[in-house]
């Protein structure tokens, strides 16, 4: 029999095999999660709120299926990050305000999900409303980056990276307006995959086409993430702008070893500083594409109104989905929140046109560089894991930033021109802390991206360096 600290280590491609073949259980499963969570979680705060109970009801209903019609999960269990609704479990959106809520529906994505056999044992921590790159909130508490217990987890999906790097999960589901599956899992050693607007159905909120955040897959190498996109995916008439599913699948696109004949690389898209460890760390590893004979150039599509763009579209958004709690609630909200929302409601129509009008632009010009370049590789982030007192980078390589998401242009630039886009782990600094690369490809280009990945991966050699147990900080230089 497998030990629960073997199936804790395995991959989720791995274990899902397994649960196929009859040789280990979802109820095996949530045990080892059970004690992997009591052994961990207390240093690190990645699963605030569990709900066992559940998960074994459904994994009871889910095993009397037969073998083979149990999903592509066939039962493996899943966090939900905690701005997302599960049915009959506290789901907070990490305020004060929602601090006793408990739907009685789960989002779309959720429903799906557990169709296809994910078994949902808890939520992840997440910023309140998911707003800052630093995984803290009042109700919970901070999550802390597993790889140095003093330095942040960034965000906002930190709970549910630090919950794959320390091995409480195998896989698990996030969002991503400006970066929150990108830079959590460049800060923990992981793979987060922002995919094309559409590729995974979730109800809709406040705006049909709010096409800023998309929910995503995260996971501990590329092939569990692509598994795991594969389930989310699909279409659903209640959510009008998704995608039905490719003829094949994602995760025989990672594990094809498809190269791109042409890359290119950019250590700051054009727009943002960079720490030079982080630049020089994401340069080498983007030239090592060089070894399965990719030709790599200097090279990034004219994004320069990315910082004007999306700060009038985040705080539209911001204004039309939380107006309403500005108004009833301010004395219960981040002074970051009050200020994006403040932002929203003093736009003008000229404003957002001028926004969407930048947009349309530089998507234009991005598509144009896909014809020349199959993938557009940058860092993930522009610094390592900072102190976790910070609540934001207010300064990078001698410059200092406007606002608490300046420091991550590299990723919302990305977010506006509709690209997918995955981070996945690429190297580690002098003081071992990781360092994600940021790979592009053109929209709906998910395929194109994960077979891109599966090559680096395999050259990069860092596949099975997760979980790992907490660390403290280490000590001061002498």
């Amino acid at each position: 029999m497998t030990s629960g600290d073997d199936l804790i280590r395995a991959t989720a491609c791995d274990v899902v095999d397994k649960l196929n073949a009859g040789e280990v259980s979802p109820l095996q499963l949530l045990d080892a999660l059970e004690v992997r969570i009591a052994a961990v979680d207390g240093a690190v705060n990645a699963l605030p709120t569990r709900c066992f109970d559940r998960a074994r009801r459904n994994a009871g209903a889910l095993m009397q299926r037969p073998r083979g019609e149990r999903g592509l999960l066939a039962g493996l269990p899943l966090p939900i990050k905690d701005l997302t609704d599960v049915e009959g479990v506290l789901s907070t959106q990490g305020s004060k305000i929602f601090k006793d809520h408990v739907p009685a529906r789960s989002d779309l994505m959720v429903e799906h999900l557990e169709a296809n056999g994910a078994v949902i044992y808890a939520k992840s921590n997440t910023p309140e409303f998911g707003a800052g790159a630093n995984t803290f909130n009042e109700l919970f508490g901070a999550t802390r980056n597993p790889w140095d217990l003093s330095r942040s987890a960034a965000g906002s999906s930190g709970g549910a990276a630090v919950a794959l790097a320390t091995g409480m999960a195998w896989l698990a589901q996030g969002s991503d307006m400006g970066g929150s599956l990108r830079n959590p899992a460049s800060f923990c050693g992981i793979v987060g995959m922002r995919p094309s607007i559409g590729r995974v159905a979730h109800s809709p909120a406040f705006k049909i086409d709010r096409t800023l955040g998309v929910v995503g897959p995260m996971a501990r190498n590329v092939e569990d993430l692509a598994l795991l996109l594969d389930a989310m995916s699909g279409e659903c008439a209640a959510d009008p702008l998704s995608l039905p599913s490719p003829r094949d699948s994602f995760r025989s696109a990672a594990r094809s070893g498809r190269r791109p004949k042409r890359v290119a690389y950019s250590p700051d898209l054009g727009i943002t500083p960079v720490d030079p460890e982080v630049a020089a760390i994401t340069r080498k590893a983007a030239l090592r594409f060089a070894e399965a004979g990719v030709a790599v150039e200097l090279a990034h599509p004219d994004l320069r109104e990315a910082h004007d763009c999306f700060q009038v579209l985040r705080a539209f958004d911001f204004a039309i989905s939380k107006a309403r709690l500005l108004r009833e609630c301010r004395d219960q909200l981040k002074p970051e929140v009050v200020w994006n929302i403040e932002q929203g409601l003093k736009l003008t129509v000229d404003d957002l046109a001028r926004a969407e009008a930048q947009r349309v632009a530089m998507t234009a010009r991005t598509l144009e560089f896909f014809e020349s370049y199959d993938l557009l590789l940058t860092p993930a982030t522009i610094v390592a894991p900072y102190p976790i007192e910070q609540r934001y980078v207010a300064e990078c390589a001698g410059q200092r930033f406007d606002n608490y998401v300046e420091w991550l242009a590299i990723v919302y630039a990305i977010t506006l021109v509709c690209c997918p886009a995955l981070s996945m782990p690429c190297g580690f600094t002098a003081t071992g802390l990781p360092v994600g690369l940021q790979i592009v490809a053109p929209p709906r280009g998910e395929a194109r991206l994960l077979a891109g990945a599966g090559v680096l991966e395999e050259i990069f050699g860092l596949r099975g360096a997760t979980p790992i147990d907490p660390r403290p900080a280490p000590p001061p230089a002498a």
